[in-house]
């Protein structure tokens, strides 16, 4: 059943999931947005601003070349108001209508903000397509552009289009007051902006001394204070409210209220942080851009700190450091990392051209900021964005009694708490194994029905690939299919998710998972094992062994209850052609100019298809970024288990 996000069912199963204190604490919230419609302040009045909060002399000049040739490059595209966002390309970013959704040609309605409907994409059009421009992400990448060639052009298109976005969206009014991670990350892009515009004659008159800039940083903080995320919603959204208010407290401190929200915001990173982190270093979202986005959040947040001379605590260095081991430990040999649990390109501060690794830029400043690790991944790519940060944050490598930070020796294969097993084999060989968690929080928004999928890649190549996200609002039945058990490389009973959703980001009823065992000690062969009980009276428990010699990789997967129907579904990488003949598919894709190949053998004892690209219902399909979709090979066998049954299956790399 479809429950639309806004309809009294959704309400209902949405507050079946909060807890006493996260109800009073949104009553508050309600109380306060009516009485904030008829009593809006003025900004106090700030005279003799200045913005101290500079890069160091010769930052800039550090810039690697081709890192800055790209970023120029995408400059000159921004320059010429060509953009796309989530596979829509845009040509109207010269002068751009901050309320337009392309996609649907639909325009957001104005308004008090908080009674603007924006899940409703028949009223609003898609919000994603509206809000991510004025993210103003593509403004620093214009002001980082100025930075580095010192061409006024960008600096002046900065300076147009933030007077265009302040006159158009007056505090409280529209779609862009509407939600917090959006006004946290716009502020955080403001002080980068103006930071990176420092050497601009004009700088100061478009910030510290413009009244309409003041007011708007000023209003951007004053909510932030008054509705941070609670409860059930801490998830990734509170970290980036805590971070650009920090960011605007530290960089901006011209109010009368920069201390206190300097201190809360402080103290709200450092909590959330570590709620929204395993000791591992793994996001406990379980999605693994959210571990990027909160990762660039927090290493943003402690640059400004730092740069501002605001003590930060050790926790929050630590936890930092444990995400960039954990990141380092997790991706493959192409430096990238799982496609686990949603994802929707976002980022906490862009500085830098198409073209530049996200992972291998964050793994940069990891080994700028806390220094690599013997078993790191060499990281060979250069960014704009490191040298900037590292510029600010200050090393750390000790604790807060002075002592050596322990690390790990070798490289983790196993995160417990998170449930997450990476087996490695020889030639690039990487499978992931999830047996973890179903998400984060009672909600689990981020999570989808995966329990036991593997992903399987060689050399980068998605080989039994995770399809990825697609879509968040306006199209349910693609949402559906792509956190979907049969979307996974899993085992499905009855026509059934393990999970039970409640809406697009709300789980009602969650599978749990426990890892049974885990041995990635010998060499020749590694080995994992977890089961779940998702399916009530049933009980699914997979193994995996990935032997190095022979290049195989084993999947059993063991089913025990009563008579149900069963498909198991394998999902093959975009680049992967396949050849199905009865339970065998031959496997063929090219990685370098090289032909490669491998044979999946697949359970006798299932009925086997092949599909690609099916839309009624969806079925065979990859995203390989937000908004995008492309047709992928999906096999998927059908058959009955009763009692105790096993299927095996047995990938073998060839080529």
């Amino acid at each position: 059943m479809t429950v639309t996000p806004g309809s009294a069912g959704w309400y209902l199963r949405r507050l079946s999931r909060m807890g006493p204190r996260e109800v009073g604490g949104r009553v508050g919230d309600t109380v306060r947005r009516r009485r904030w419609r008829s009593a809006r302040p003025a900004a106090p009045s700030v005279t003799g601003a200045r913005f101290t909060a500079v890069l160091p002399a010769g930052t800039v000049a550090a810039v690697a070349p081709d890192a800055a040739k790209r970023l120029v490059a995408e400059a000159d595209r921004l320059l010429a108001g060509h953009v796309e966002y989530f596979g829509v390309r845009r040509d109207d970013l010269v002068d751009p209508d901050w309320c337009f959704d392309p996609k649907t040609g639909r325009r957001a309605p104005g308004g008090y903000a908080f009674d603007v409907p924006y899940r409703d994409e028949e009223a609003v059009g898609d919000i994603k397509q509206i809000w991510e421009p004025s993210r103003h992400q593509y403004l620093t990448v214009l002001a980082a552009a100025y930075a580095v060639t010192g061409d006024e052009r960008y600096a002046e298109r900065v300076a147009e289009h933030l007077r265009s976005w302040w006159a158009s969206n007056a505090p409280l009014r529209g779609v862009h007051w509407v939600s917090g991670i959006e006004l946290g990350i716009r502020l955080l892009s403001w002080v980068w902006i103006r930071r990176l515009l420092d050497g601009w004659p004009g700088a100061a008159a478009l910030f510290e001394d413009n009244p309409a800039a003041l007011e708007q940083i000023w209003h951007h903080q004053r909510w932030l204070a008054a509705f941070p995320s609670r409860g059930s919603s801490a998830n990734n959204h509170v970290v980036a409210e805590a971070a650009g208010q920090l960011a605007a407290a530290c960089a901006f401190g011209w109010f009368p209220e920069s201390a206190r929200w300097r201190h809360d915001a402080l103290r709200s990173l450092e909590r959330h942080l570590r709620g929204n982190t395993f000791l591992s270093g793994l996001n406990r979202e379980l999605a693994t851009e959210y571990h990027g986005l909160v990762l660039e959040l927090g290493l943003a947040a402690v640059a400004e700190a730092d740069a501002a001379g605001v003590p930060v605590p050790t926790t929050v260095r630590l936890v930092l450091l444990r995400m960039t081991d954990a990141l380092a430990a997790v991706v493959d040999d192409r430096l990238r990392p799982p496609r686990q649990g949603d994802a929707d390109d976002g980022h906490g501060l862009v500085v830098d051209g198409a073209g530049t690794d996200r992972w291998g830029s964050l793994l940069a400043t990891g080994e700028a900021v806390f220094g690599s690790l013997p078993w790191w991944p060499a990281v060979t790519g250069t960014d704009v964005r490191t040298p900037l940060l590292a510029a600010l944050v200050r090393p750390y490598g000790k604790d807060g009694a002075g002592r050596a930070v322990t690390r790990p020796e070798r490289r983790p294969a196993h995160f417990a708490d998170a449930g997450l097993t990476v087996l490695r084999g020889p030639g690039g060989i990487w499978c992931r194994c999830d047996g973890g968690p179903h998400g984060f929080l009672s909600i689990a928004a981020h999570a989808h029905a995966d329990a036991l999928s593997v992903e399987v890649r060689h050399d980068g190549v998605d080989v039994l690939a995770d399809p990825g996200t697609y879509c968040y609002h306006g199209q349910p039945v693609w949402r559906g299919y792509f956190r979907s058990t049969l979307g996974h490389n899993t085992l499905e009973l009855d026509g059934a998710d393990q999970s039970v959703s409640g809406g697009p980001f709300l789980w009602t009823r969650q599978a749990r998972t426990r890892v049974l065992a885990v041995d990635t000690s010998d060499e020749t062969v590694s080995r994992w094992c977890a089961e779940h009980d998702g399916y009530g009276d049933s009980v699914h428990r997979r193994r995996v062994e990935l032997t190095a010699a022979s290049r195989e990789l084993r999947v059993v997967d063991e089913v025990r209850g009563p008579r149900r129907s069963v498909r198991l579904a394998f999902h093959l990488g975009p680049a992967i052609a396949a050849d199905l003949t009865g339970s065998r598919a031959a496997l063929t894709w090219t990685r370098d100019g090289e032909e490669r190949s491998a044979v999946l053998d697949l359970p006798g004892g299932l009925s086997w298809r092949a599909h690609r690209g099916e839309t009624d219902p969806p079925l065979g399909w990859y995203s390989p970024g937000f908004g995008r979709k492309e047709p992928a090979t999906t096999l998927v066998g059908t058959g009955v288990t009763d009692g105790v049954r096993e299927f095996t299956t047995v990938l073998g790399f060839r080529g």
